[in-house]
């Protein structure tokens, strides 16, 4: 088949390019957003349209759910497929998921049961993957001086979320709003694989945290969305998102070297070793591969499902220490393809145990390797996509 993939710079995209290639597919890519954000949607659409009348295509594909790219292949009849790696997706409560030419692929279960409702028969769960070859060629090219580099005892890839959180924009907000919401974030935090913010969220609270936050997001399209969902996802998971990544890295970098490759912020966090912004398609596997441990630390955001970064790690043939999420033990076996942690507590004492048993790592290490390999490759996903979009 032939397809037009709609490009805006996901990391993943590149690897999703290759599997389609692997299964003999034709792609067409649209780039404009890439190197252009400033583009607004009726831009897009005049160059979608272009595209599509200049060469059809069997369907076109995009990363995340864009509205008005269903807003154009419900007209031009032509199905629409595409595949969430990011929770929460505003785009997703748009009028336009309902159109009958979508094909929507959600990889955290939480979300698909949200979103299932309003296309049942286009909605789909699909988890994340992984483009081993890729990981492995580059890994298996670098020099030993380049894999030395890269080496870390605890490593972390990923933002601390705290330069991008847009609950640090609440304002004057009353004490007992205030304590209110710490109260829930420290609640949440000793929670592991449940999120529960949105069910205990008052109505007087939401209205609350709305008239204290300036620019409260808005949806520009026609939307089922709701205040609540809003507050509970948008807003009050980033901010848990971020208290825990920094407090994770505080508590295991007083006892352990740890290494973190952001963009944020960590002049804070005196412990940790700052190494920059990895390069996604370069640096990272070298990094999953050459560090004893590599954290997982999920957003949470993602209320079951497994994050890209669970699948990289394992692709690339890393030992991966992660928090524990629902979805886990569907994919992976707890204790031979990976490890999880239920606290910090809990974290470090598996950081400590796992720093001194080499052996029984790398034998975790290659069990889940060797799991990717068997059954999350982006080949063996796609297809499963393809079939459920067109069967």
């Amino acid at each position: 088949m032939k397809l037009l993939f709609y490009r805006y710079g996901s990391i993943c995209e590149p690897d999703i390019i290759a599997g389609f290639q692997e299964l003999g597919h034709t792609i067409i890519e649209m780039t404009e957003e890439v190197s252009n954000k400033s583009l607004l949607p009726s831009e897009c659409v005049q160059f979608i349209t272009k595209q599509l009348f200049d060469e059809p295509v069997d369907f076109v594909f995009s990363i995340n759910f864009f509205p008005y790219l269903s807003d154009v292949c419900q007209i031009f009849k032509l199905p629409y497929l595409c595949w969430s790696v990011d929770s929460p997706v505003m785009e997703l409560f748009s009028a336009s998921v309902e159109h009958p030419y979508n094909r929507i692929f959600l990889f955290d279960r939480e979300q698909y049961n949200e979103i299932l409702p309003f296309n049942p028969d286009h909605v789909f769960h699909l988890p994340l993957a992984v483009n081993v070859a890729s990981k492995q060629q580059v890994i298996q090219s670098a020099s030993t001086e380049l894999q030395n580099h890269f080496s870390s005892d605890i490593s972390f890839v990923g933002s601390l979320y705290t330069e991008k959180c847009p609950y640090d924009k609440l304002t004057d907000a009353p004490a007992y709003l205030s304590g209110y919401l710490d109260g829930l974030i420290e609640s949440q935090l000793l929670i592991y694989g449940g999120y529960f913010i949105e069910d205990i969220l008052t109505d007087d609270m939401i209205d609350q945290f709305k008239q204290h936050l300036p620019g409260f997001y808005s949806c520009p399209y026609d939307s089922h969305l709701t205040d609540r969902k809003i507050v509970a996802q948008l807003y009050i998971g980033s901010k848990i998102s971020a208290v825990e990544r920094v407090r994770t890295m505080k508590f295991l970098s007083r006892k352990y070297s740890v290494d973190l490759y952001t963009a944020s912020d960590t002049s804070a966090l005196t412990n940790i070793h700052n190494r920059g912004l990895a390069k996604t398609m370069e640096e990272m596997p070298l990094i999953f591969h050459n560090s004893c441990i590599n954290l997982n630390i999920t957003s949470k955001g993602i209320r079951s499902g497994i994050p890209l970064r669970v699948f990289d790690i394992l692709g690339c043939g890393g030992f991966l220490l992660t928090n524990y999420q629902t979805e886990l033990t569907e994919l992976f076996v707890p204790g031979e393809d990976l490890i999880v942690y239920e606290s910090a507590e809990d974290l470090s004492e598996k950081c400590s145990y796992y720093l001194s048993h080499e052996s029984e790592r790398k034998e975790i290490a290659h069990n889940g390797f060797e799991k990717a390999v068997s059954q999350h490759t982006y080949q063996i996903r796609l297809e499963q996509m393809l079939k459920l979009a067109f069967s």
